[in-house]
């Protein structure tokens, strides 16, 4: 299957798995079913709704699928697989819950630990960010959870990233649930440089993306993330020409790691 084929599929996937979560979403009587993972994490009904929908869709490619909501193989069976699908089926479930609009649907596809593909939908306000390898990386609004579009459609359709811009202060993004004392230390060292800086709080995986569009400089993540989180925002950023590097040795996160957390990192 051409990469564009994949791209198509992804992008269907990450359509009809935001719609299965508007359903419930949606849904005044709707009973999100919350119950708690091991990492106290929140887990819904949309989340399971989500992942079931994208794994239909994702498993005829016949490439492994990493994902938030199923167990992981063991490394000894994932150090073989040198193309994967990283989802994360709703990025953002306690924004969900709190019904804050900021939630995200992630996929991926990572070749030898770096992403080449990645889809972000943004369900509520009905964006999605696609990034290709050897295309570029696009913004396209307006798209519906039944819509049936091609890469190419959707290139033609979408705004190129970075998005041209109006003079602004330096901005920063950051985390609505995990402001810590570290992101609070380094962005009392960005003022410093940056006396006129803006810090605007934002859920999910929408806050790699405004980096990736130009309209924010800088996240900084100084909290724990796993991979499903940030694999498909990368792609996002590097083919907009933006990095995702480790925060201390500027190194770019890598993916399908023997372990699945990842490091603290910067996205500038």
């Amino acid at each position: 299957m051409t990469m564009d084929k994949l791209a198509d599929t992804a992008v269907i996937a990450a359509l009809r798995g935001g719609g299965r979560i508007m359903s419930v979403y949606c849904d005044p009587e709707a009973d999100f079913q919350i119950e708690r993972k091991a990492d106290n994490s929140p887990l819904t009904i949309a989340d399971r709704k989500a992942d079931e929908t994208i794994r239909a869709h994702l498993q005829p490619t016949g490439i492994p699928i990493l994902s938030e909501e199923t167990a992981a193989a063991p490394y000894d069976e994932r150090a073989g697989w040198r193309r994967l699908w990283i989802v994360d089926p709703l990025d953002g479930t306690k924004e969900f819950i709190g019904r804050r609009d900021d939630f995200t649907v992630n996929i991926a596809l990572v070749e030898d630990g770096v992403p080449v593909l990645g889809v972000v939908y943004l369900p509520v306000f009905k964006t999605l960010y696609l990034a290709l390898r050897g295309r570029g990386s696009f913004r396209v609004s307006s798209l519906e959870a039944d819509a049936t579009l091609s890469v190419d459609d959707l290139v033609a359709r979408g705004e190129r990233l970075p998005l041209p811009g109006e003079p602004r202060p330096y901005t920063c993004v950051a985390s609505v649930s995990h402001m810590n004392e570290p992101t609070r230390l380094f962005l009392d060292t960005l003022r410093e440089r940056h006396p006129d800086l803006v810090t605007v709080s934002r859920g999910s995986s929408i806050k790699i993306c405004l980096v990736a569009e130009g309209s924010a400089d800088i996240y900084p993540r100084l909290a724990p993330t796993m991979e499903w989180d940030t694999a498909a925002g990368h792609a996002v950023a590097l083919m907009a020409g933006r990095n995702v590097v480790e925060s201390g040795s500027k190194v770019p996160l890598r993916y399908n790691k023997p372990e699945l957390t990842n490091p603290q990192f910067i996205v500038e």
